[in-house]
């Protein structure tokens, strides 16, 4: 497709996917046709960038995980259940413990993923930027996950295992989660603690690049970047 084409195609996917409610004026019909597709990549590229490090900073520090209900791990379904039991036979202390460890290995593991995430935004193609502009809310997560996830899990894993091999009830959620699995009650990626934590650790963090994303798109003009706030401003 010639370089017009494509911008005239992009521009208009463009409009469709974020004009707001109101007629367009003739003004912001010619702005958003002056939006190149480089600029585009350019824009969606820093809002992904900004996002990552800062959803980074927020996870990656005490409490980051524990302290957030958005992202904060729990024990999955069935285990959560058995936790229960074990509170009300006086030993809530365990149970908290193993699920603050839990936290505490996401909240180290997550620092750890910042050259990746920044590195797969770097190398995002022109058709890369296109599809999240115009893919809606989880388009941003669902590019992390494709990029990123298999890397990350690979470099996550050890930190975890390290850290949840310190709690004496992890031991007990192996072998009642392998059990568990084995039965059908939970998934298979929830039968193993540090299998468990680092699949979390993964969905939070991409949890808050999406927030972070999308608070640069509601908000471009506090963006503090110049190929935000043209880009961003541009979908307002």
């Amino acid at each position: 497709m010639h370089r017009r084409q494509f911008h005239h195609a992009t521009a208009a996917a463009l409009w469709g996917a974020w004009a707001l409610a109101t007629p367009a004026t003739a003004q912001s019909s010619l702005t958003l046709a002056s939006l190149t597709s480089a600029e585009a990549s350019r824009g969606v590229k820093a809002a992904l960038t900004q996002g990552a490090q800062a959803a980074v900073q927020l996870l990656g520090r005490t409490d980051g995980f524990l302290g957030n209900p958005r992202v904060r791990i729990g024990l999955p379904g069935y285990l959560e259940d058995a936790g229960k039991v074990l509170r009300s036979m006086g030993q809530g202390r365990r149970v908290d413990e193993l699920v603050t460890a839990m936290n505490r290995a996401a909240e180290a593991a997550v620092p750890l993923g910042k050259d990746l995430l920044v590195q797969a935004v770097q190398t995002m193609t022109v058709t890369d930027a296109k599809n999240i502009l115009t893919g809606g809310s989880t388009s941003v997560t669902a590019f992390f996950a494709e990029k990123t996830r298999a890397a990350l899990a690979e470099r996550f894993l050890p930190v975890v295992q390290q850290a949840t091999d310190q709690v004496g009830l992890a031991a007990r959620y192996n072998a009642v989660a392998g059990k568990a699995a084995s039965f059908g009650l939970l998934r298979p990626e929830e039968s193993n603690v540090a299998q468990y934590v680092t699949g979390k650790t993964l969905d939070g963090l991409y949890t808050i690049i999406g927030e972070e994303e999308r608070r640069i798109r509601q908000n471009p003009a506090g963006a503090g970047s110049d190929i935000l706030r043209r880009v961003f401003g541009v979908l307002r």
